[in-house]
């Protein structure tokens, strides 16, 4: 059975969580070898996050984790935390400017080492294709005039569906973002079309912005990448079916002249998916697993980012995962938690990016708790982990991964992905 986010209810008051010093690791653990990686609870402190948080976002800037978004058991959040990777003192900034609303399963994707742009998401039964851009040395957020700002009365950028979570919405309890009726040919978003003095390329619907301009149709769950001063946003879940197109937004140009074009790939591609994760290795998007609300997947895809090709990555070994993390450790990437369509998961998979085969190594120490809906990142010779949901209690912790032995595999960076040999 795959897992089912319960619907929230918008509520974000909360009150102050203030902690004067950290708060060490304590309990029974074994003693471990130093070159093995180990495991353990990060001791934060400070202005602590005044909720547990799932389907958030943390993108890593310098030092300083910027959390954004996610919802607990009473609502959705639009507030800002950073936490110092250095010292985990957690600190909520002064944030000014166009607000997003309320947002989870949306992404948040670093440009040019100084802004954060965040994409979708949504809350409740209300999908979002707006993007917001925050500008970290300012800490302001401006809104991108594609369409019609959520929140507002007219217009349609978002899109209202029931919740996955109703039973003549989701027959199969599956993720709410997903649905149990995926395309199989093409994306399709009810009542959305492209302007008439634009037609949509390859027949793929997409919701009318601003102008006559053609955007992104409303979704959730979906993964976006920065590559060559592009951002790039795959799949993802409209709350009627799972999405498998490819978007692009040129960054370099100012907010008033961004613009969407819908991306014309080549070679078999993988099918409509939500809650997979998607990294970028050289000039290769990787995409593992995901769900399209009736099957959880087990398979590994490349997107040639420079000639658009897609290649399907065959594995010795296959793991169904959704709601998972992977961050990139130099030639691998670590595969965190996530549910395999039965159950969620603390497994910790390493993925070699030169063998395309998945690796087992041994961790010592406390791992996490089972949970899917969190987020992990790296932190110099460190994987951080970030919250998550295990079908019954939402985190509001902060684990560490100490690469130890492995702690030199951030700086091997001389590889290559060589998807042409994958069987």
């Amino acid at each position: 059975m795959l897992p089912t986010l319960r619907p929230s209810t918008g509520d974000s008051s909360r009150k102050t969580k203030i902690r004067g010093t950290p708060h060490l690791p304590h309990g029974s653990a074994e003693p471990a070898p130093p070159t093995l990686m180990y495991w353990s609870r990060a001791p934060v402190y400070g202005h602590l996050p005044t909720r547990s948080i799932r389907a958030h976002t943390v993108t890593l800037v310098d030092n300083l984790a910027w959390l954004f978004g996610g919802c607990d058991e009473r609502g959705c959040s639009k507030d800002v935390w950073c936490c110092d990777v250095e010292t985990f003192q957690w600190t909520r900034p002064t944030i000014t400017g166009d607000i997003p609303p309320p947002l989870r399963a949306h992404t948040a994707t670093l440009v040019d080492g100084k802004r954060i742009f965040v994409f979708g998401g949504g809350e409740g039964p209300m999908y979002y294709n707006s993007l917001y851009i925050l500008d970290i040395q300012t800490r302001r957020f401006s809104w991108v005039p594609f369409g019609q700002k959520p929140g507002t009365s007219a217009g349609g950028t978002a899109t209202q569906t029931q919740t996955a979570e109703s039973p003549s919405a989701n027959q199969n309890n599956l993720p709410s973002s997903m649905t149990s009726t995926p395309s199989k040919s093409h994306v399709t978003l009810p009542g959305a079309t492209a302007t008439p003095s634009t037609p949509a390329p390859n027949g793929v619907p997409s919701t009318p912005g601003s102008a006559n301009q053609l955007v992104p149709p409303p979704r959730r769950a979906h993964t976006a990448v920065y590559y060559r001063q592009k951002l790039y946003v795959f799949g993802g879940g409209n709350g009627v079916k799972a999405l498998n197109d490819v978007w692009s937004l040129d960054t370099t140009v100012t907010i008033e002249k961004m613009r969407w074009e819908l991306v014309r790939t080549s070679g078999p591609k993988p099918g409509p998916r939500g809650y997979h994760t998607a990294n970028l290795v050289g000039n290769i998007m990787v995409v593992i697993g995901g769900s399209d609300g009736r099957d959880c997947f087990s398979d590994v895809w490349a997107l040639n980012l420079d000639t658009m090709e897609w290649k399907k990555i065959e594995t010795d070994t296959q793991y169904k995962r959704l709601s998972h993390s992977s961050t990139q450790v130099g030639s691998y990437l670590f595969i965190m938690g996530g549910h395999d369509g039965l159950k969620y998961s603390s497994e910790l998979l390493l993925f070699n990016l030169v063998t395309l085969q998945y690796e087992h190594k041994v961790t010592m120490g406390r791992p996490p708790p089972a949970r899917g809906y969190h987020t992990s990142i790296l932190a110099d010779a460190r994987v951080l982990v970030f919250g998550g949901f295990d079908g019954h209690a939402v985190y509001d912790d902060v684990w560490l991964l100490e690469l130890a032995g492995a702690a030199y595999l951030p700086q091997v960076t001389s590889f290559s992905l060589n998807i042409e040999d994958s069987r």
